[in-house]
C-alpha cells in the first residue's frame, strides 16, 4: 500500500463521517487509545516527553523548544497540529518531516492493528484520525530512538490523545475562549480541561494570565503537589529592542535574537526557555549557548509569515479565534504593515463576529475567501458581517481569484491573509509551489 493510498485513507477520516456512522466526534476517555498503543507495543513509553497545552502559541513555544532541543545535539521528535500543506508536517525528526514511506507503513500498521481490536471486540470502534496521527508519531519516535520528544496537545488536555504519556513537563500557554461546544462555556472550564495535562508531583511551566486562569491553574497544581515553574524571568526586560535583547540563563548573558515576530511570540518563547532550563536541571545536555542558537534557528510558518509570491508582498497569519486576531493585530502593528486588503475565511464553529470586530476596521477592503471544508462559514454570514460593521467587502469564487481580487486592490502595498488554517495552507502552497 502506497503513501497516497495511506493518505486518502486517512481523508476518510473526518469527524462528520464519524457523527454520520454513528459513532461520537469525540470520545470521553483516553482508554481507547491506551489499547491501540498496548497493541502496537506501548511506544510511547520508549521516549521521555514534554506536553504542551494552551489555546494560542502551543506551536510555536513546540517548535522553538525543538529547535533549541536539536541545537544542544539531541534527537528530538516535535508533534503538532494541524498542519497546513501535507500531513507530514506534524511529525518531525530532528527538523525533518517523517518520510512517506514511514508515515504509510505505520498507518497501514495501525489500521490493520485497529482493525483486529475492533473484530475482537477490544475496541467498541476505529480510532479518531488525531488518534491515528498521534499512534503514527510515538511508532515513529520509538522507533527512530528520539532522546526527547515535544507533543502539542491538539484541543483541551485532558482527554487528548497524546496526553497518554508520562512528561517530564506540563507546559501550558496563553488561555482563551475557544472549542466551548467541547471544553467548556468559561475559561474556568477550559483552563480546568488544559490542565489536564498535569501530574502529581509533577512540573508545571506558565506565565501569569487572568485571575480566573491564575486561580484554576493554583487550585490544580496544589491539589497534585505539583511546582510552578514561571518563565517571567525570561520575558525581554522593559524597554528593550523586541528584536534583540539580552537575558540570563543558566548564568550566563544570552542574546536573543527571536525570529517569529509580534510582541505575543515573547511570552511564546520565555516559555520554551523556561523549559529548556528545567530541562537542563535534569541533565540533558542544553547549555545557554545551545539555547541561544535554538532560537535563531526556529522556524514556524503562516505566523506574521512574509512570503513573496506573484509579484508582491504577502503576510500570512493563522489567527483563527479572537485571541489569535488581537495577536495579529498587534503584530501588524509592530511591523508597521500599511496593508489595507484582507483576504479573510474561518470555520463556522469560530465567533465570526468577533474576529470581525477586531481585525476587519483596519482594512479598506476586505476579500472572502471559500475554504475546502465541511466545517466552512457560508458566503452569506460573511456578507451579513460586512454589512453590519459597515466594511467594503467582496466576495470570490475561489481562493485563487481572491488572490486576484486583492492583488488589483492592494496596488504595490502587501495583502494580509488570515483566519483560517485552511485557507493560509492553500494560499501559502499556491504562493510557494505554483508560482506566478
Amino acid at each position: 500500500m502506497s503513501y497516497q493510498d495511506a493518505i486518502d485513507a486517512l481523508s476518510r477520516m473526518t469527524p462528520e463521517l464519524f457523527v454520520r456512522q454513528g459513532q461520537p466526534r469525540r470520545k470521553f476517555s483516553l482508554d481507547e487509545m491506551r489499547t491501540l498503543l498496548a497493541a502496537l507495543g506501548d511506544p510511547q513509553k520508549k521516549f521521555p516527553a514534554l506536553l504542551i497545552a494552551g489555546t494560542n502559541g502551543k506551536g510555536s513555544t513546540a517548535a522553538t523548544l525543538a529547535a533549541i532541543l536539536q541545537a544542544s545535539g539531541l534527537k528530538a521528535g516535535l508533534y503538532i497540529s494541524p498542519h497546513l500543506e501535507r500531513v507530514n508536517e506534524r511529525i518531525r525528526l530532528n527538523g525533518k518531516e517523517i518520510e512517506d514511506g514511514d508515515f504509510a507503513r505505520f498507518f497501514f500498521l495501525i489500521e490493520q492493528t485497529a482493525h483486529q481490536l475492533v473484530e475482537s471486540g477490544k475496541l467498541p470502534q476505529p480510532p479518531s484520525f488525531f488518534e491515528v496521527l498521534t499512534a503514527i508519531a510515538f511508532c515513529a519516535f520509538a522507533e527512530a530512538g528520539i532522546e526527547l520528544a515535544v507533543l502539542e496537545v491538539g484541543m483541551g488536555g485532558r482527554l487528548d490523545a497524546t496526553n497518554v504519556v508520562e512528561p517530564l513537563l506540563s507546559i501550558i500557554t496563553d488561555i482563551s475562549l475557544d472549542h466551548t461546544e467541547w471544553l467548556g462555556p468559561d475559561i474556568a472550564s477550559i483552563t480546568r480541561e488544559k490542565a489536564g495535562i498535569l501530574r502529581p508531583h509533577g512540573i508545571l511551566v506558565t506565565l501569569p494570565q487572568t485571575k480566573e486562569t491564575n486561580q484554576v491553574l493554583g487550585e490544580i497544581a496544589t491539589e497534585l503537589d505539583a511546582r510552578g515553574s514561571s518563565a517571567t524571568p525570561y520575558m525581554p526586560p522593559m524597554g528593550a529592542d523586541p528584536e534583540s535583547y539580552t537575558l540570563e540563563i543558566l548564568g550566563e548573558a544570552v542574546e536573543v535574537k527571536p525570529r517569529l515576530k509580534g510582541a505575543h511570540q515573547q511570552r511564546n518563547l520565555a516559555l520554551a526557555i523556561t523549559a529548556a532550563v528545567e530541562l537542563a536541571a535534569m541533565h540533558f545536555p542544553i547549555t545557554a549557548k545551545s539555547i541561544e542558537s535554538g532560537i535563531c534557528a526556529t522556524s514556524w510558518p503562516a505566523r506574521l509569515e512574509e512570503v513573496e509570491g506573484r509579484g508582491r508582498k504577502w503576510i500570512l497569519d493563522v489567527a483563527h479565534n479572537p485571541a489569535g486576531a488581537w495577536a495579529l493585530r498587534g503584530g501588524l502593528k509592530s511591523l508597521k504593515s500599511e496593508s489595507k486588503v484582507l483576504v479573510f475565511s474561518c470555520l463556522r464553529d469560530k465567533p465570526l463576529e468577533e474576529m470581525a470586530q477586531i481585525l476587519f476596521p483596519l482594512f479598506d477592503e476586505i476579500v472572502f475567501a471559500p475554504i475546502h471544508s465541511a466545517r466552512a462559514t457560508a458566503v452569506e454570514e460573511f456578507g451579513r458581517i460586512a454589512a453590519k460593521l459597515q466594511v467594503k467587502a467582496r466576495i470570490a469564487g475561489s481562493i485563487g481569484e481572491a488572490l486576484e481580487i486583492a492583488a488589483q486592490l492592494a496596488g504595490t502595498d502587501p495583502v494580509i491573509v488570515s483566519g483560517s488554517v485552511y485557507l493560509v495552507g492553500e494560499v501559502r502552497s499556491i504562493l510557494l509551489h505554483q508560482g506566478s
